[in-house]
């Protein structure tokens, strides 16, 4: 385990060997600082929810850009410390953490630098645009010994801790189909799509939005994934024209319990925010907001309504961030792994998502215990 100083020099440590107590003289009921990698969009959310934290606090922000650390300090409150050297920042001792919020396909450099700086890492999805990038990752995080939180938050989310907490209490029985599809339209009305449009930045429908759709399914699946078989297609629409790959995704999944399983990853839809989702077991049915349980011998006829916030926004600003780091700075106090989340966690889902996207350029079915990207 790392040892972590304080601001004064000293430390404190608890089961894990890691510091439990820091002082901060701006925050002095807080324990850890944490800086933020790229200041753009993500950032203007992870930051607020970070702050809202009961244990940590955003100290400093490096962009490549320079940014006015008067303004910056007075947008989101407290004192922040600007930087446009990344090693400058991340050689701090008194940074506990970082918040990795700059573009796609620089998240596997960031990370590996966070890591073996000894910071514990949230980090913006995707974790790279390649496996070898995310397998580099994951090895600098094994080395270092750090904690990450993949921002995978839709798990955090009122749907979808909702929606396990109706499978956890076996109310649809054994799930044997599942299906998460992703309906947003990321068109030139986003700030993210003069960069999302490229195969360099976005990635793939999948890498850039869908992936969440992904890893919802295999958060209720609660299986490994065994192979994927998928297909793609761009819409015809000149909205949409400037994308260099395919904005729609479809993914067949056979997982090792036997169930099988269905992602449709839309980016190129001209119509509401949709996150769907239906399962079905043999104990009973969800779809979306609504179920049918055998086991409470609910009206088959008719669907019983849960009650939850649906997802029904890409909006940054909207999404269940801060439940997702008060779970990550709780981990970090117990010296655990970061539940949900973690990187063993999101590895899994974009694993799933790589591959899938490899099926359609290639067009076969992959069998993921035998891909290695």
């Amino acid at each position: 385990a790392l040892t972590r100083l304080g601001r004064d020099g000293s430390t404190k440590h608890g089961v894990s060997g890691r510091v439990r107590e820091r002082i901060n003289p701006v925050f002095p009921m807080k324990k850890y600082n944490v800086g933020v990698i790229g200041y753009g969009w993500v950032a203007t959310a992870h930051i607020p929810a970070i702050n809202a934290t009961a244990q940590a606090q955003v100290t400093a922000v490096y962009s490549s850009r320079p940014q006015n650390a008067a303004e910056l300090s007075a947008r989101h409150g407290g004192k922040i410390e600007t930087f446009t050297d990344l090693g400058a920042m991340l050689a701090r001792k008194d940074i506990h953490a970082v918040s990795i919020c700059s573009f796609p396909n620089q998240h596997a450099a960031h990370a590996i630098a966070a890591a073996k700086a000894g910071k514990d890492i949230i980090l913006e999805k995707p974790i790279s645009l390649t496996l070898a990038d995310a397998n580099a990752v994951a090895a600098a995080v094994k080395a270092a010994g750090v904690k990450v939180c993949v921002c995978f938050e839709c798990r955090f989310s009122s749907q979808f801790l909702s929606t396990k907490a109706v499978i956890d209490q076996g109310l649809l029985g054994k799930l044997h189909y599942g299906e998460v599809d992703y309906y947003h339209g990321i068109g030139p009305w986003y700030g993210q799509f003069r960069w999302n449009v490229r195969r360099d930045g976005g990635g793939t429908s999948l890498l850039s939005a869908g992936c969440h759709a992904m890893d919802a399914l295999l958060l209720c699946m609660g299986s490994e994934v065994e192979s994927v078989t998928s297909t793609s297609v761009k819409s015809a629409s000149p909205t949409f024209a400037p994308y260099e790959y395919d904005t729609t995704s479809v993914t067949l999944l056979r997982f090792r319990s036997g169930a099988v399983g269905k992602v449709a990853s839309v980016i190129d839809c001209l119509q509401p925010y949709y996150f769907h989702t239906h399962l079905v077991g043999s104990e009973g049915s969800l779809l979306d907001n609504k179920f049918h349980s055998v086991r409470l011998a609910t009206n088959k006829h008719k669907w019983s309504e849960l009650s939850m916030k649906m997802l029904d926004s890409g909006d940054v600003s909207d999404h269940p961030y801060q439940t997702q780091f008060q779970a990550f700075f709780d981990a970090l106090d117990a010296g655990r792994e970061m539940p949900l989340t973690s990187l063993a966690d999101a590895m899994a889902s974009h694993r799933a998502c790589l591959a899938a996207d490899a099926s359609a350029r290639e067009n076969r079915t992959i069998a993921l215990a035998s891909w290695n990207g």
